[in-house]
């Protein structure tokens, strides 16, 4: 009966070292956001902003077309992290109205539509973020991320782009893509583990201006912890405890068999 125990506490505690050792898949990726935004300027001249629940400042540029710089300076929004509220209007740009010069007004001619359907085309722009927290959004303070491989097909087979993400303010965009049912895809750099998913399902109508925001987080593999005091890393001691519990348990079980 000892010897059954003493099998068990070494088979216990050899589990142990081997869930500690084994990686465990990750959960189920959130689909990567879809921003759909055709700007229109008011009887001002304005074009305005509404922002709404989650909304961030780096959201609101990359829907909408802008520097964070130019969206600060035209709202006057002051602090690091860039608040915004609920409800916020907010100030895209101007259209400046042209003036008509003095004179007759000329008389406008009616277009008739024309009875030929038109497929029209729109805009589909990516954005590989360095999603630093692994929630999945791009927050304020996580840069665009380079060296991510796009593919964007149709599920006709007629339609296949290819380009690579940058970490710049101008986001990989392709423009004049036909309306129809697409599939976008985005593998991430060496190094880094996705953090949304990869591939997402899209409708593109004539006259859209969309923007896709994909994840990405260093891969614990490639960036290990920094060492503790001392230049020992944690996660060996905690290896070499339980290499050590191991060895004893294997110890004691080898005496009372020879008994």
């Amino acid at each position: 009966m000892t010897r059954k125990i003493l099998a068990l506490i070494f088979g216990l505690t050899v589990a142990a070292l081997i869930l500690v050792a084994v990686d465990f898949p990750a959960a189920a990726a959130p689909l990567p956001q879809a921003y759909y935004q055709t700007p229109t300027a008011g009887a001002d001249g304005r074009i305005l902003y509404t922002v709404k629940s989650g909304d961030t400042c780096i959201g609101i540029s990359l829907l909408n077309s802008i520097s964070m710089d130019q969206l600060r300076k035209l709202n006057n929004i002051q602090g690091v992290d860039c608040p915004v509220i609920v409800g916020q209007k907010l100030m895209l740009g101007v259209v400046q109205t042209p003036t008509l010069p003095a004179g007759p007004v000329p008389t406008t001619t009616l277009v008739q539509p024309s009875p030929t359907s038109y497929n029209g085309n729109a805009s589909v722009c990516i954005m590989l973020f360095e999603d630093i927290n692994g929630n999945g959004m791009p927050d304020n303070g996580e840069s665009p991320l380079a060296g991510g491989a796009v593919s964007l097909t149709d599920r006709a087979g007629k339609v296949s782009l290819t380009g690579s993400t940058t970490s710049g303010p101008d986001l990989l965009c392709f423009d004049k893509v036909p309306e129809g049912d697409y599939n976008v895809s985005v593998g991430v750099p060496a190094g880094y583990n996705a953090t949304t998913n990869n591939n997402y399902p899209l409708k593109v109508h004539a006259g859209d201006q969309i923007v896709l925001d994909f994840g990405a987080q260093v891969s614990v593999r490639a960036a290990p912890p920094p060492p503790s005091e001392g230049g020992h890393s944690p996660l060996l001691g905690i290896l070499g405890g339980l290499l050590v519990v191991c060895g004893i348990g294997l110890g004691v079980v080898m005496l009372f068999m020879r008994r």
